[in-house]
């Protein structure tokens, strides 16, 4: 008996998750969106014009927000490492939060918290964030996913630098002694354990994202400072945001 209550008590939170969800959908239909990755190139950026847009921050952007002056309307985390080192940044964070249902025993669901299952995502690219949704190897793919299922017509990538240094293999955990040189912030994984990136299927999940976007009339522009990545559309940002040169 007890089972069977655990099964309908489950099969109702879902449902529960579902309609929150279902809430948020297309609720930004023909609107542009930044979304804030977090390379060293943030550094070399003014970025009060962020103050000004719809903004999705990534990971440990809570790291910068004092130096650049920008709060964002939405945040995204699924790496169990970054959620572990930054339980209690995140759970202070005042916006939209979409956390990975395997982390929901660190940081449970509120009025502003939504958890997203990653495990065994029904498609590689998620029209409906609900049913689950893929991770692609990084946090900017889960993003751009959202993205799409929030509704924006167009959306603006800064501070992908899409280049690191490590040791090791992809995705392998390692321990950073030192400062970090590949984030914003010397203190971002610097003496923490991070999983080193996985660059080729980094990119075979943008390519897949573009695909999906343009599929529908919509665009991803990647205005990165020196970005390396060279899946996206490309675009000054200062261009971008009409901002003098």
């Amino acid at each position: 008996m007890l089972q069977g209550i655990t099964r309908q008590t489950r099969r109702l939170l879902n449902m529960v998750k579902f309609r929150r969800l279902n809430n948020l959908r297309d609720s930004h239909v023909g609107e542009r969106v930044v979304i804030v990755c977090n390379g060293p190139s943030l550094n070399r950026m003014r970025l009060n014009f962020l103050r000004h847009e719809m903004v999705i921050g990534l990971n440990k952007i809570f790291l910068g927000f004092e130096k650049y002056g920008f709060y964002p309307n939405y945040y995204v985390a699924v790496n169990r490492k970054v959620i572990e080192q930054s339980v209690n940044k995140i759970k202070s964070m005042e916006c939209v939060k979409f956390i990975s249902y395997s982390s929901s025993d660190l940081i449970p669901e509120d009025g502003l918290t939504y958890h997203i299952q990653t495990r065994k995502p029904p498609a590689r690219f998620s029209h409906n964030i609900s049913q689950g949704i893929h991770e692609g190897w990084t946090v900017t793919y889960v993003a751009l996913q959202i993205a799409y299922y929030l509704g924006f017509e167009k959306v603006v990538i800064i501070g992908m630098d899409h280049r690191y240094e490590y040791t090791g293999a992809p995705n392998e955990a390692r321990r950073l002694d030192g400062s970090d040189p590949n984030h914003f912030s010397p203190d971002y994984f610097g003496g923490q354990t991070w999983n080193n990136p996985d660059l080729i299927r980094s990119e075979e999940s943008y390519r897949i994202a573009r695909s999906e976007f343009e599929k529908d009339g919509r665009r991803i522009i990647d205005a990165t400072l020196d970005g390396a990545c060279e899946v996206f559309e490309k675009a000054d940002y200062r261009e971008v945001f009409g901002l003098s040169v």
